[in-house]
């Protein structure tokens, strides 16, 4: 892949993928997406849990990882977190981010190294609060576990570069690993994608975006 490490508005990073011509994050400022998409209309709005299982769909630069793993060591939260990523940037990538340096959370310990650092396919214990596997492949080989997952993080590629991955099979498989009243989070507000959503069983609703992008989706699998 042909990546390029690029400044968004509030300062972070993201990367561009030349290849594709689309950048991991909006271009209005990489932190401030995934705090609103991920974290305030997703991760936030569980917090009355204890303990969670978290499923993300494109690893990427790992800042939605980050971002959860230090919001579960402040709030006391045990994280399970899966994340599915076919293909991982390289350490002369990772390593020019600079999402450490602006959220300055002392409490991490390097969790952003040992986000990326940590080997695939398997379970690592990061501390007492956040553990992660990353799987290596491509969602459509990924068996999930069914009934499991509180929260999804739904940051592929968008439907105009991935379009197999917004398709409502896709959205059944996702909806059938869930757990009752699960919340799917994801940046796009597409009509398409949110009639896949409702056609696969969710109850979907659009939310105000981050900067930049009127409205996200945000969904729930209702008890049945």
């Amino acid at each position: 892949m042909k990546l390029e490490v690029i400044t968004t508005e509030d300062g972070s990073h993201s990367i561009f993928n030349k290849e594709l011509n689309e950048s991991y994050h909006s271009k209005f400022g990489a932190i401030n997406e995934s705090m609103v998409v991920f974290i305030n209309s997703g991760f936030r709005q569980l917090l009355h849990k204890k303990k969670l299982n978290i499923l993300e769909i494109g690893f990427g630069t790992g800042l939605n990882a980050l971002l959860t793993g230090n919001i579960a060591i402040e709030n006391q939260i045990e994280v399970n977190y899966y994340s599915i990523e076919p293909f991982p940037i390289l350490p002369e990538i990772y390593n020019q981010l600079n999402y450490p340096e602006l959220l300055n959370k002392k409490e991490d310990d390097g969790l952003f190294r040992k986000l990326h650092e940590v080997g695939w396919n398997k379970l690592y214990i990061i501390n007492d609060h956040f553990s992660i596997t990353k799987l290596n492949l491509k969602l459509e080989d990924t068996e999930l576990n069914q009934n499991f997952f509180d929260l999804v993080y739904y940051d592929a590629f968008s439907p105009e570069v991935q379009a197999q991955l917004w398709t409502q099979s896709i959205f059944e498989k996702i909806y059938n690993s869930m757990s009752q009243g699960g919340i799917f989070t994801t940046y796009s507000a597409k009509g398409s994608v949110r009639r896949n959503l409702i056609q696969s069983g969710f109850k979907t609703e659009r939310i105000p975006g981050p900067k930049g992008k009127r409205e996200i989706i945000r969904a729930v699998k209702l008890n049945v």
